[in-house]
């Protein structure tokens, strides 16, 4: 009994599994571009059948495919999206520029199926793809999948990160450091300040990626091949998209212009741009966390992460910040994803951008990674730290640059001398500050408190 069996495509006859669903043309892609073993997303896969399924049932209202084929192609997507849907997806990221591997491997997959519960032939290319190409379709999943990837994991996420970090800040509100810009030493600033801090610039990142939504959720379908929309009804793009919503609860409207969606992934290219700027966030937070573990004896040691996992094969009872590592890894790999979508982005020649599959794959990629990261960094880092006072007012205690604050007392020149001397000799400010001026130790004591210092002014 042989394992496989004869497909034809408009190239000829091939060989295909005897049990894939798929046929020729995604054979062919399988045979042709053996580059990297990575598949699509699942994310883009998922897009990609949700899209299908609104296609047909766009065509049957405009009576372009019957109502008993429409109907087997829905059943089919929903088939497919409540099992193991990615086994039927082989094709490798490094395929034609355009994606058509990619959707034809969809539209067999779907006809296989849909032919099966319609009991009759539903073809790949004139029912499955009805008013579609890979010309519009692939730049259309990319935006579905990264919108739906925006709403379902990474906002989300990115929220659950904020409302862990603001309620860590009143937990260690009463905790004063001794704050550092050029990693030296600073003014003082309470935890509650660094922690408010990081908060808002993920609230930040949160509000410019919802900014590009409206423009991920405009869709090239209906443009087809090049932008005029010739083989697709004049409704379709409007009924594509309204199908398209109730499929996914998401808003998708078509393109004002469909020529620049299909031409150029320039919404891509911003998205990613700010999935940077959120990486960039991450991992400042993230190396913050771990300049403040440091030590626990030779560093600062103001904070201990907690523990969760041995941090040497070698040397006994080392713990290290394995999950601030890990987001800033996910970090720059978000910043490398971006260079290559920006590269990618320019290929776009004349009506087509030939790089769609690898912008896909590094857009949702980095959707993912910061999603994960970002619920780590909450649980196993920011909300579970415990702070080392007695070494945050030993720090504070020696610290010459709180002389600033008697900069309107005594002047710039005097107090420098003053923070030198106390550098030079390794004692406490109040110390030599009582001995160069004529500042009581009780009034010293004021000017110089920590926690009044964190608040500001004269």
């Amino acid at each position: 009994m042989s394992n496989t069996r004869i497909e034809r495509d408009s190239m000829g006859e091939l060989q295909v599994p005897a049990e894939a669903l798929y046929g020729a043309q995604t054979q062919r892609a399988v045979d042709n571009f053996p580059i990297s073993r990575q598949r699509m997303p699942a994310q883009f896969i998922r897009a990609l059948l949700l899209a299908k399924a609104a296609a047909a049932r766009a065509n049957v209202q405009l009576e372009q495919i019957t109502q008993v084929q429409g109907e087997a192609i829905v059943a089919a997507v929903e088939q497919l999206l409540a099992g193991d849907f990615m086994q039927h997806f082989p094709v490798d990221v490094f395929q034609t520029g355009s994606g058509t591997s990619s959707n034809m491997n969809a539209n067999e997959v779907i006809a296989t199926l849909a032919s099966r519960i319609a009991g009759d032939q539903v073809n790949p290319n004139d029912h499955v793809n009805c008013g579609q190409s890979s010309n519009d379709i692939i730049p259309t999943t990319i935006h579905v999948s990264a919108a739906l990837a925006l709403h379902e994991q990474l906002l989300p996420a990115l929220q659950h990160l904020v409302g862990i970090i603001e309620t860590k800040a009143v937990q260690v509100h009463a905790f004063v450091k001794t704050g550092r810009t050029h990693l030296m030493d600073a003014m003082p600033v309470r935890m509650s300040q660094v922690l408010a801090g990081w908060a808002q610039q993920i609230k930040a990142s949160i509000g410019h990626l919802r900014d590009t939504l409206p423009a991920l959720q405009a869709l090239a379908q209906g443009g087809t091949a090049v932008g005029t929309g010739i083989n697709a009804h004049p409704q379709f793009s409007v009924l594509f998209s309204r199908q398209l919503s109730e499929l996914t609860r998401v808003d998708f409207v078509p393109g004002d212009n469909l020529f620049a969606l299909i031409g150029s992934q320039d919404t891509a290219v911003a998205v990613s741009g700010q999935l940077k700027a959120t990486a960039v966030a991450l991992m400042k937070i993230a190396n913050d966390l771990r300049w403040m573990n440091s030590g626990p004896l030779a560093g600062l040691g103001e904070i201990e992460l907690e523990g969760l996992q041995p941090g040497s094969s070698i040397m006994p009872g080392k713990v290290n910040p394995v999950i601030p590592e890990a987001t800033a890894m996910v970090a720059a790999q978000v910043i490398g994803n971006d260079a290559t979508i920006t590269v990618a982005g320019q290929s776009g020649n004349f009506e087509l951008n030939v790089m769609l599959p690898v912008i896909a794959r590094n857009l949702l990629e980095s959707i993912e990674l910061m999603a994960n990261a970002s619920r780590l960094l909450a649980d196993k880092a920011i909300a579970s730290f415990k702070v080392n006072e007695p070494k945050l007012k030993e720090a504070l205690a020696r610290n010459p640059i709180l002389v600033t604050a008697l900069n309107p007392i005594i002047g710039y020149q005097k107090a420098a001398e003053i923070a030198k001397t106390a550098y030079k000799q390794g004692r406490p400010i109040i110390d030599v500050a009582l001995e160069h001026t004529e500042l009581s130790r009780t009034r010293l004591e004021v000017l110089l408190d920590p926690e009044k210092l964190t608040a500001g002014g004269i």
